[in-house]
């Protein structure tokens, strides 16, 4: 890996502590209109409706750089295949993208938007998914709520 990117703006929290970790240099991409001397990427489609582009720094990366892309959160893959689209439009090349939570409910509408695309040789991890968030604790008979917080 290159150098790293991450999306505006929860990955901008832990984004540039992992790429300073692994000695890379970190680069954001934003909303249109947010940074001077950009590219920017086609319109895409989200879970919740339709995003104008994502841009990133026109000099970020120089021609067969290796990207590691970064996101909270991976649900249609809308959002990072903007990213892929622009690290190609870039010269360079997404070696995978890491995501904290994967919505693995739509996995099929990403598996079928990567293959129209183009981009299913792109590898997708996750921390976590919504499995994990939507499990309930269970409390044995014996558990007393005090009604302190702890």
């Amino acid at each position: 890996i290159d150098s790293i990117c991450g999306f505006d703006a929860r990955v901008f929290v832990f984004g540039p502590p992992i790429a300073l970790g692994m000695k890379k240099p970190f680069f954001m991409m934003r909303k249109p209109g947010k940074m001077p001397n950009t590219i920017q990427s086609a319109s895409y489609d989200v879970e919740y409706g339709k995003r104008e582009g994502m841009c990133m720094p026109r000099d970020a990366i120089k021609e067969g750089e290796r990207v590691l892309v970064i996101d909270d959160l991976v649900a249609t893959g809308g959002t990072l295949s903007s990213a892929i689209e622009l690290v190609k439009m870039a010269g360079g090349v997404v070696v995978e993208c890491a995501c904290i939570v994967e919505l693995k409910f739509l996995i099929p509408s990403r598996v079928e938007l990567y293959k129209k695309l183009n981009i299913s040789d792109v590898p997708i991890w996750a921390l976590i998914s919504e499995e994990v968030l939507n499990n309930e604790a269970e409390l044995g008979a014996e558990y007393k709520d005090d009604g302190e917080e702890h």
